[in-house]
């Protein structure tokens, strides 16, 4: 399954601090659909992801009923984005 939506650049400033981009309701809609066959516990769905330039391997997290995209530091450095930053993602999931 692949996916492309836009979102904003946050960040969750818990004991572990990391930047993310929620997935759009639509779109959760979709993933939740193949969830179960691609899980691997936790509600974590393994997705390829693309921004910009950048394309690396992580996962979805369940947040809220939705999902968010987490987006490490060295993407957000090699594609200059930070906070507050609206980006084009692809998501590439069960693959």
């Amino acid at each position: 399954m692949e996916l492309s939506f836009s979102g904003e650049i946050w960040q969750w400033r818990g004991p572990a601090p990391h930047h993310f981009v929620s997935v759009p309701e639509a779109e959760c809609e979709e993933i939740a659909d193949a969830a179960a066959l691609v899980t691997y516990g936790w509600g974590m769905i393994p997705a390829r992801i693309t921004l910009g330039a950048t394309t690396w391997d992580t996962s979805l997290w369940p947040k809220d009923g939705g999902y968010i995209v987490p987006i490490k530091l060295a993407v957000r450095r090699a594609e200059e984005v930070d906070v507050g930053d609206v980006v084009s993602l692809r998501l590439a999931i069960g693959e």
